[in-house]
Formats: C-alpha cells, structure tokens, sequence
C-alpha cells in the first residue's frame, strides 16, 4: 500500500510502480535474455538466475530515469507517469529501488562472477551512466550500445564451460540497442526538446533518427543471419527478404505504418539472436 503525498491510502501499487519501471523495455531486454539463455543451452536454474538478474536490474534503471526526470514530466504534463502525476510518491519509489538493486546483486553474484560482472558493470551501470550523463549528449546512444552488446556475455558466461559469445552476436545485439535507443525516443521528441533534452536523436531529428534506426535494425538483421559460421538456411534468407521489405516500408510508409515496421524488424532480429546458434 502506498502513501500519496496528500495522504491519501492507495492500495493498487502495483501497476503503477511497474509503470514507472518502463515496462515495456524492461520487459523486452528480460525476454531477449531469456531467449538467449535458452538458445545457448545454458540449464534452467542457471537461466532463471540470469533472467531475474538482468530483470532486476533493469527496474533500477527504469525507476532511476522517472525519478531523475519527475519535475522535468511535470512540467510537459506527462499524466502516464506515476511519479509525476502524483500516484507514486519519490520515497516509495527509492525503497523499491534499493530492493531491486540488492536483488541484481545477489542474483548476479549467484550466477557465477564472470557472468554476474558483466550485467553489474556492463548493463546496469551503463543504464544509469544513461540516465546520470548521456541522455541530453551527442553521446547517448553509447550506453545503449554496451548494455545491449553485453547482453550475450550475461548469458554465455553463465554457461559451463564459460566463453564470450561470437563478435557477430555481441555486434548485432549492439546494433539493435542503438536501434531501439532511437525508436524510443522519437515519441517523445518535441517533450524532450521542451525541457533541455537533447540527445543524439534530438539532434538529428525525426526523419534522420528514424532513417538510422531503419539502417541499424537491417544491419542486425544481417549480422544474425550472415555471421554465425557456414551457409546460412533457406529459412534465414527468407527472413532476411521479409526484413528488407519491411525496411522499405519503415522508410516510406506513411501514417504509424513505419514505426510499427521498425517495430516488427526489432522483434524479428530478437527471434534471430535466439534461434541462431553460434
């Protein structure tokens, strides 16, 4: 139960407080993980402790951003969010946070230190270096590229015996963070731009930020099917095929129908990374 500031008794915390942990890309990166632990083979105790490290760490991520950015959602009105709409308060959201980042911790360290190294400095931290640095810079698709390229290690390092996982993987995993960094920024834009925001995306504006965004996405696309070792499947080219067309239509569509194609791209290179083997 929490306490807004008015006082007032607020029993559905829940949904809240998961919005206010941007769901939806908490959620995306967690079930990349978890393909990717079951696409290397990695057992299912050890897949379930990987999974639940990276989805832990990134509620931190994703509370850590709204509380940095409430006065900021204030002022542009953002009703969606908890925090700046006054269904959360600031001090319920820290406690949540500190027990998420105590659970990463553990979870991680559980999971063996190499694999746990790699999402506390490598995922987590480069989160928050986003939130904390990079956000309004030239440089904020950066921790975008490390936190996703990381994403492979998380889970091969976990595997007995440990290895890196193929440049191919961690380069395409990076490819699709940048990709998504840009994606999730263009609807939000113009509030951004109202309250000092500007990040690479910002800078280049939508039709440049949605043009590399389509580029990167086809890039993964290519790196997924083209680089693991011998010729790739009739299946894989075919996706590939699919992948450009819809690349085409992500650059000249009209209405939303060029974001959900940068969309549907995105979800496609997820499902390569977890059905190609290295």
């Amino acid at each position: 139960m929490v306490t807004t500031p008015a006082g007032t008794a607020q029993p559905a915390a829940w949904l809240p407080l998961l919005r206010a942990a941007h769901l939806g890309p908490t959620v995306a990166v967690t079930t990349i993980v978890a393909l990717l632990a079951l696409a290397l083979g990695l057992p299912a105790g050890q897949g379930l402790v990987v999974t639940l490290a990276v989805f832990t760490g990134q509620l931190t991520i994703g509370w850590g951003n709204d509380l940095l950015d409430v006065d900021r959602d204030r002022e542009v009105g953002r009703s969606d969010k908890p925090l700046a709409n006054g269904d959360l308060t600031p001090s319920f959201v820290r406690r949540w946070l500190l027990v998420a980042a105590a659970a990463c911790v553990a979870l991680s360290l559980l999971a063996g230190w190499r694999s746990g190294a790699t999402p506390l400095l490598l995922v987590v931290a480069f989160g928050h270096l986003y939130n904390l640095s990079c956000k309004a810079t030239p440089w904020s698709w950066l921790p975008y590229a490390v936190a996703f390229g990381s994403l492979p290690a998380v889970v091969s390092l976990a595997n007995s015996p440990s290895r890196w996982p193929p440049m191919w993987m961690a380069g395409a995993a990076a490819t699709l963070g940048v990709a998504a960094h840009f994606l999730n920024t263009l609807p939000d834009l113009e509030d951004d731009a109202a309250t000092a925001v500007r990040g690479l995306p910002h800078r280049l504006g939508a039709f440049w930020s949605r043009l590399i965004a389509t580029a990167l996405l086809l890039l993964a696309s290519a790196l997924a099917v083209l680089g693991p070792a011998g010729a790739p499947a009739t299946w894989a080219w075919t996706v590939l095929a699919a992948v450009v067309a819809l690349g085409a239509l992500a650059l000249f569509g009209r209405g939303r129908a060029p974001f959900y194609a940068a969309i549907t791209i995105a979800l496609v290179d997820v499902g390569l990374l977890a059905v190609v083997r290295a």
